[in-house]
C-alpha cells in the first residue's frame, strides 16, 4: 500500500511538473529582439519574420526596438490586397530597407530608411508609399538588400507564411 501511494505521488508530481512546463511561454524582450516564427526566402535567402498581422502589430511594427539580428526582419500582412500603405519611421531606433511586394515579386526597395532623430515631432516625419499597389511589406535592416544582391523582380517564396 505505501508503495502504491509512493508511486500515485510520483505520476501526480510529474503531470503537475508537465502542465507546469507546457504552460510556460518563451520571454521576448521586445526593446532588443523579435520573436521569430516563420521563414520567408528571398533570392535564396532565408529571413526569420515577426507576422505584424493585425492592425495593432502593424501600427507598432519595429518601433521602438532597439535593432533587428542578421537575417531578421518583419512581414506586414494586410487585411486586403494591392493596396498603397504608408509607413513611417515613429519611434525607430535604427534604419531599415523597406521591400514592397507584389503578387510574391518585388516591386520595390526604400533602401537605408534612416531613423528619425529623437523627439522628432510626428507631423515632421517623412512617409514612405510603394509606387504602385502592393500585397506585403517587409522590414529587414539597413543594407540587407545590398548586402544579399536582392533587387526588384526577386520573387519573394512566402510558401511557410501563407
Amino acid at each position: 500500500m505505501k508503495k502504491l501511494i509512493v508511486l500515485l505521488s510520483a505520476v501526480v508530481l510529474f503531470i503537475v511538473l508537465l502542465v507546469t512546463l507546457a504552460a510556460k511561454k518563451p520571454k521576448v524582450d521586445n526593446t532588443t529582439s523579435i520573436e521569430i516564427t516563420p521563414t520567408l526566402v528571398i533570392g535564396g535567402e532565408k529571413i526569420n519574420v515577426e507576422l505584424a498581422n493585425t492592425p495593432e502589430k502593424r501600427s507598432l511594427g519595429l518601433s521602438n526596438r532597439k535593432s533587428l539580428n542578421e537575417n531578421e526582419g518583419m512581414l506586414f500582412i494586410f487585411d486586403k490586397q494591392d493596396i498603397n500603405p504608408a509607413f513611417w519611421m515613429k519611434d525607430m531606433n535604427f534604419s531599415i530597407d523597406i521591400i514592397w511586394i507584389n503578387d510574391e515579386k518585388i516591386v520595390q526597395i526604400d533602401k537605408g530608411v534612416p531613423a528619425p532623430e529623437p523627439q522628432t515631432p510626428e507631423t515632421k516625419l517623412p512617409l514612405y508609399r510603394p509606387a504602385q499597389p502592393i500585397d506585403y511589406v517587409l522590414e529587414v535592416t539597413s543594407g540587407f538588400s545590398e548586402e544579399n544582391e536582392i533587387e526588384v523582380g526577386d520573387i519573394v517564396d512566402l510558401s511557410n507564411i501563407l
